[in-house]
C-alpha cells in the first residue's frame, strides 16, 4: 500500500480514537453535584457510547432511562435502561415510539430528581414526536424534501422544531420541576446549542419568520395547520437546564493536525466551518493541492485539514454521501498528481444511506475509473459516487464508530 494511504489510515483512525465521548462524557459528570434521583435520557449516534459511560459512572446508581440511536449503533443492553434503535436521517414509527418513552419518564419526574440528557448528532431524526395536527408521514416528507434539495443543518431544524413537542427546549419543560444536566456532543458549526439535536433542553434562537423564510426557499408544500404551527413563536426561556460541550468539530481537527504531525506532515487547519456543496469543496481542496505541488503555497509534506458538514444537492438517484462525494469530486481536479491523497470523513462511520464512512482518492484515482469504464462527471450528477469509488478501492468503511463530532477532509502532499 502506498506510503500516504498508510498515513491516512492511520490519521483517520486516530482522528476517531481521539474524538471518542467515553472519557470526555466522565470528566463532566465527576464535575457535576446531581439531584436525589437521576434518571438518563440519550439520544443521537453516540447515544449507546455515552450512555454506557454514564450507567458505569454511577455504578448501577441511575434510576432509569432511555437510549435512543441509529440503527446498527447499539453494541447490547445497558443494565438498567431501556434501549431502541430507530430511523435516520428520517424519523420512523420505532422514532415516535422510543421518544414517546423518553416523554413519559421526563412527564413523571418530580422536584429533587434530576434527568441526565445525553444529546449527540443525529438527534434530530431520532428524537421526534409531531405536534397535533402533524402525522409522521408529513414530518418525514418534509424532512426529506430539505435534506434533497441542499439545506443546511440549522435550516433543517429551525423547521423541524416548529412541528414538534420535544424539539426547541419543549423536551426540558416536560422534566420540570425536575432539574436537567445535558451533555452534548456538538455536530453543528459554530456549536449552536439550539440546533444540535434541533435543541429539545436549549430555549431556542430561531424565529417563526426565520422559518417561514426556509419554507419559501424551499417551496415545502404545508398545510394549514403546519402553517399556523411555523407562525408561532418557540420556547425562548429555559430555566431548569445546565449545558456542557464534550466534543465539537474543533476537536475532530485538532485530532487530524496532531495525528498528521506524528506521521511527519506539518498541519494547517484551513478551516472548522467548511459549509458548501460537497462536490465544490472536493474542487477547491483540489485547487489547493495544485498550488502547493506547484511549490506556491505549503512546504511538503503537509497536510491541510478542513472541518465542517458540507450539503448535497440530489440530481441523481445514485447512491453516495457527502464526503464520498467531496472526494469524487478532488480526484478529478488531482489526477495525475503524485504525491497527493485527499480523504473525507464522517466521524459517525456512516456517510449518508450507506456503510461507507467517506471517500479516499490519490492522483492515480481518475485513472483507475476512466480503466474502469467510470466517468466522474457522470457519477457525481447521478450522487452515485458510492458506486464510482467501490471498485478503485475509494471507499473509507469504519463501521458506526459510537461519536459524532461532524465531518474532516484532509489533503496530504509529500515529495
Amino acid at each position: 500500500m502506498d506510503k500516504l494511504y498508510i498515513d491516512a489510515k492511520v490519521i483517520i483512525e486516530n482522528v476517531i480514537a481521539r474524538n471518542m465521548p467515553q472519557v470526555a462524557v466522565r470528566e463532566a459528570l465527576a464535575g457535576h453535584r446531581f439531584g436525589r434521583r437521576v434518571y438518563l435520557v440519550a439520544i443521537g449516534k453516540a447515544a449507546w457510547t455515552m450512555a454506557k459511560a454514564a450507567a458505569e459512572f454511577f455504578c448501577g446508581g441511575l434510576a432509569g432511562g432511555v437510549v435512543v440511536t441509529k440503527y446498527g449503533h447499539s453494541q447490547g443492553a445497558i443494565p438498567g435502561l431501556d434501549i431502541y434503535e430507530a430511523g435516520h436521517p428520517i424519523a420512523d414509527a420505532n422514532t415516535i415510539a422510543a421518544t414517546e418513552e423518553c416523554i413519559r419518564l421526563a412527564s413523571g419526574l418530580v422536584a429533587g430528581d434530576e434527568l441526565l440528557f445525553l444529546v449527540s448528532g443525529g438527534g434530530s431524526a431520532l428524537f421526534e414526536a409531531p405536534l397535533p395536527g402533524v402525522s409522521l408521514e408529513d414530518v418525514q416528507e418534509i424532512s426529506a424534501r430539505l435534506l434533497a434539495s441542499g439545506a443546511d443543518i440549522v435550516e433543517v431544524n429551525t423547521i423541524r422544531k416548529r412541528f414538534s413537542r420535544v424539539k426547541a427546549g419543549r423536551f426540558a419543560q416536560l422534566a420540570a420541576p425536575a432539574r436537567v444536566f445535558a451533555i452534548m456532543l456538538s455536530d453543528v458549526l459554530g456549536d449552536r446549542l439550539d440546533s444540535i439535536a434541533s435543541g429539545p433542553a436549549v430555549a431556542d434562537e430561531s424565529t417563526s419568520a426565520e422559518a417561514m423564510k426556509i419554507a419559501r426557499k424551499y417551496a415545502l408544500p404545508l398545510t394549514a395547520i403546519q402553517q399556523e404551527y411555523l407562525c408561532q413563536e418557540t420556547p425562548k426561556h429555559i430555566y431548569n437546564v445546565e449545558t456542557a460541550i464534550i466534543g465539537s468539530v474543533k476537536t475532530l481537527c485538532t485530532a487530524a493536525a496532531e495525528a498528521a504531525a506524528k506521521r511527519g506532515y506539518s498541519p494547517t487547519v484551513l478551516t472548522s466551518t467548511l459549509n458548501c456543496e460537497a462536490a465544490d469543496a472536493g474542487k477547491k481542496i483540489a485547487a489547493i493541492a495544485a498550488d502547493i505541488q506547484a511549490s506556491r503555497t505549503y512546504s511538503k509534506p503537509c497536510a491541510i485539514i478542513l472541518g465542517g458538514e458540507t450539503v448535497v444537492k440530489l440530481t441523481g438517484r445514485g447512491k453516495g454521501g457527502r464526503n464520498q462525494e467531496l472526494a469524487l469530486a478532488a480526484a478529478k481536479g488531482i489526477a495525475g498528481m503524485p504525491g497527493t491523497v485527499v480523504f473525507s470523513l464522517g466521524s459517525d462511520g456512516t456517510d449518508g444511506p450507506t456503510d461507507a464512512a467517506g471517500g479516499i482518492v490519490s492522483g492515480e484515482t481518475m485513472a483507475k475509473l476512466q480503466e474502469a469504464g467510470i466517468c466522474i462527471d457522470q457519477a457525481l450528477a447521478n450522487n452515485d459516487s458510492y458506486n464510482a469509488l467501490a471498485p478503485v478501492g475509494g471507499l473509507i468503511i469504519t463501521g458506526p464508530t459510537g461519536t459524532n463530532v461532524n465531518d474532516v477532509a484532509v489533503l496530504l502532499c509529500a515529495e
